[in-house]
């Protein structure tokens, strides 16, 4: 069984997109959803530096319009994806990715929504110095402990000997002078406490954009973030994305469900490498391929010959294109 998954934020690099643009048609739906969301996607995907894309009003945009891009080129045809893709799922903003490619709301829906949630949530960063830094190894019920004594928030529970501390720039101090038994702290350059209570007027912005998006219920089986399990309703889909924008992401459960669906292989779009990562570490014998350049669609159309199976009947209607 052949699971599509959407890295988040932090995965982007400069240039990343700069290849994407020699497919046909890549520039053409570039300049469409930049169109769409206000951004010029083009430029920070080939010529921006890092410090630019950065920006989580930029990076946010920008990952979700690659990671489509990239799931239409191995996908040309959006039934055929439906018709072959046991799971989908995405990791934090790749949540919206992941929605779009099942089905859920158009490709433009998702472009203005990532872009007000970007927006939102860099404001909501300002209010109080704050940040993330990654954990990796130690007993993971000892590190949570840890990191809440510390008043810290375990914000993305990752697997794989991974939890991401998020909170105010003192409390990172803290943990980076009183790590966690047997385990390594290192800060990550992101510019806020993501999925915690520091994001609350994001989701207040994004509460009263959602009752005016057009959804349906998803043709590939949606699994949520918010506790690793299918959600077979649109509208439910629709509110846990904002809802998550202050809550964990518990990625760890998504993957133990990828294991209890039969998940052979994986997928990850553009720019791939962090979540095909984490499952060669947590789903021993799954098989990857991390799209990172259109060199990786030809490896991506073999694990699919391999992986994917029949599950349904393709949809009518491509809801990649409003």
């Amino acid at each position: 069984m052949l699971v599509l998954v959407a890295p988040g934020q932090g995965a982007q690099s400069p240039g990343f997109l700069a290849p994407w643009l020699e497919l046909p048609g890549v520039t053409e739906r570039l300049q469409w959803w930049s169109a769409v969301s206000g951004l010029d996607l083009i430029h920070y995907g080939t010529k921006a530096d890092a410090d630019e894309i950065r920006d989580t009003a930029v990076a946010q945009p920008l990952l979700v319009a690659a990671g489509l891009v990239s799931a239409l080129s191995v996908f040309p045809d959006a039934a055929e994806s439906r018709s072959v893709v046991g799971a989908t799922a995405g990791h934090s903003v790749g949540e919206l990715t992941a929605a779009a490619t099942a089905g859920v709301i158009t490709a433009e829906s998702a472009m203005v929504l990532v872009r007000q949630r970007g927006l939102a949530m860099a404001q909501a960063a300002t209010v109080t110095e704050t940040g993330m830094s990654a954990v990796l190894g130690g007993d993971p019920d000892a590190v949570v402990a840890h990191l809440e004594g510390l008043g810290l928030t375990p914000a993305n529970m990752n697997g794989a000997g991974q939890i991401v501390a998020a909170g105010t720039s003192e409390q990172l101090a803290a943990l980076a002078a009183d790590k966690p038994e047997r385990a390594r702290v290192i800060p990550l350059k992101v510019a806020g406490a993501f999925h915690t209570d520091h994001m609350a007027p994001a989701v207040a912005t994004l509460e009263t954009l959602v009752p005016g998006v057009t959804v349906r219920d998803p043709e590939i089986p949606y699994v949520s973030n918010t506790d690793g399990q299918v959600v077979e309703s649109g509208e439910e889909i629709i509110q846990r994305l904002v809802t998550q924008v202050s809550n964990p992401v518990r990625w760890d459960l998504c993957m133990e469900t990828f294991q209890e669906l039969g998940v052979t292989g994986m997928i990850e779009m553009c720019p791939g490498g962090t979540l095909t990562g984490l499952a060669k570490r947590a789903l021993s014998g799954v098989r990857t391929v991390a799209l990172k350049t259109p060199d990786d669609i030809e490896a991506a159309r073999e694990l699919i010959a391999e992986h994917a199976a029949s599950v349904g009947t393709p949809a009518e209607q491509e809801p990649q294109e409003a």
